[in-house]
């Protein structure tokens, strides 16, 4: 608002400088007749504003806006001129009278007072577009999070039946050899849900939350793998607390598993690196594979899902990239590195 009336009473100082120098006006009476007058048709210029915004351009016909501001103008300027006129009364002495060319001034006061109020009603456009512009923006910005918020719900509500569907088939497979190793790892599967679940419904959680759910899918996949199946953890210490999406790495873990040590003989080692990068953090799974393996037949939604989840939650900020050599496969995804919140 300061701002505003400093432009009103600069043009105040404007014109009293052009009807003392042009008009021969004191200077005292200039300045005390025109900045004031300055200020009073700038606030006056504030009611603009409610026209502008009933007669926004892009839905306004142009000779109908023309008309109403034509006749807004004219309205505007007529008060101001009659006010002017009294407020030069007030200001002369008692027993005076104004000179005969006094009234000269009256064309320069039509004139200024009519660009004055022109520039107004301009100004008032330009912050009715800048509002609306922003307005656009906050729209925007809403949808995406919106979207983003959908994408997730769909994505995590992908994640649960895809390790339950696995994990199902892993249990009925033991069921008929070894029914101590069927029950724990039903025990280990209660387990896995439960942390699942509660972490799953946070937007965010801590690195070591991460590998704690990584550790216990491991965990259940080698009660059916046995010594065939090995987890090499390698997590450095200041990055346990960095945040991270829930259920980022199982997914990885879980491909690691089925679609690269379940395929060999000998069985693997699952390797889980997790590294400080700058102001990001690394995340590594690799697995051995066997460039003979037959064609998978699953949906693969794992890694896709993985993908579509940082890409949604931190877009352009972080990545991932895939090597998938003969004999190895091996995903690494870079976050930012933001300290999980308590």
């Amino acid at each position: 608002m300061l701002g505003y009336l400093g432009v009103w009473i600069a043009f105040g100082l404007l014109l009293s400088g052009v009807m003392f120098f042009g008009g021969n006006a004191p200077a005292n009476w200039s300045l005390m007749f025109s900045v004031p007058l300055a200020v009073l048709l700038g606030l006056q210029s504030l009611s603009f504003w409610y026209l502008v915004q009933l007669l926004p351009p892009d839905r306004t016909p142009p000779m109908r806006m023309a008309l109403l501001w034509l006749a807004a103008g004219i309205i505007s300027l007529s008060i101001w001129l009659g006010i002017a006129y009294g407020w030069a009364q007030f200001l002369l002495p008692a027993g005076e009278t104004y000179p005969d060319g006094a009234f000269a001034a009256l064309p320069l006061m039509v004139f200024a007072g009519g660009i004055a109020i022109t520039l107004a009603v301009l100004g008032h456009y330009l912050l009715w577009a800048f509002q609306r512009s922003r307005e656009a923006e906050r729209r925007a910005l809403e949808s995406q999070v919106l979207q983003r918020e959908a994408e997730l719900k769909s994505l995590r509500a992908q994640l649960d039946p895809h390790f339950l569907f696995n994990s199902l088939n892993s249990v009925a497979a033991l069921i008929g050899n070894d029914t101590v190793a069927a029950r724990h790892m039903c025990f280990l599967m209660a387990q896995f849900f439960r942390k699942s679940l509660t972490l799953g419904r946070e937007k965010a959680i801590s690195l070591a939350d991460e590998i704690s759910l990584a550790e216990t899918f491991l965990a259940i996949e080698r009660v059916r793998f046995g010594e065939r199946l090995r987890a090499n953890f390698d997590i450095a210490d200041d990055v346990r607390m960095v945040s991270v999406p829930p259920l980022m790495l199982q997914p990885l873990v879980e491909n690691a598993v089925h679609h690269g040590v379940a395929h060999l003989l000998e069985g693997g080692e699952v390797i889980v690196r997790a590294r400080r990068r700058d102001n990001f953090v690394e995340l590594v799974v690799e697995n051995p594979c066997d460039p003979d393996r037959p064609p998978s037949r699953s949906t693969g939604v794992g890694l896709v899902n993985v993908r579509s989840r940082v890409e949604t939650l931190c877009g352009h900020r972080a990545s991932v990239d895939v090597d998938a050599g003969e004999e190895h496969f091996r995903v690494s995804i870079l976050l930012p590195a933001a300290a999980a919140t308590s």
